[in-house]
């Protein structure tokens, strides 16, 4: 069995290429470029990016920018980032075939940002994301064909 990566401080670390929707591909696969651990971007540069990896069908990578944003988020933003991170893993799951999971992480992603639709910072579109996600659970519930998933807006058009 080959050794496991590590970084400097002797974490383990995955080094293997991913699959655009976050799956570890087999060592010598061509994946899609990573989201590098110790991102973190402002809200403006994060929303802007997170938005253009959902648009290329890439909500892992998308949770990933979030996660880091959440990270450094204000005390009274953590709530909202961590929401719109687990928003981004429900559309991951709900893509990759795990329905459970979706609807799981759509709902708690949900009730985080909800808090928030009242006064929306950074021009977020927090009842567009909310309908979204009720939408996509009300979607899985029923069992109905999501061969196309609508892709979120997180911004207020």
């Amino acid at each position: 069995m080959a050794e496991r990566e590590r970084d400097r401080t002797g974490k383990p670390l995955n080094a293997r290429p991913r699959d655009g929707l976050g799956r570890p591909l087999a060592r010598g696969a061509e994946g899609v470029p990573r989201i590098p651990d110790d991102v973190q971007l402002p809200p403006d540069e994060s929303l802007t990016e997170a938005q253009r990896l959902l648009d290329h069908n890439m909500p892992f990578h998308a949770h990933e920018i979030l996660e880091g944003t959440w990270k450094i988020a204000d005390e009274d933003e953590r709530e909202l980032w961590q929401g719109l991170a687990q928003l981004a893993v429900g559309l991951t799951h709900l893509l990759r075939g795990n329905n459970s999971g979706a609807i799981t992480l759509l709902q708690r992603g949900h009730d985080r940002i909800r808090h928030y639709e009242q006064q929306p910072p950074h021009l977020i579109d927090v009842s567009g994301l909310m309908t979204w996600a009720d939408h996509l659970v009300l979607e899985v519930e029923r069992g109905a064909d999501l061969s196309t998933v609508p892709i979120p807006r997180l911004r207020i058009p």
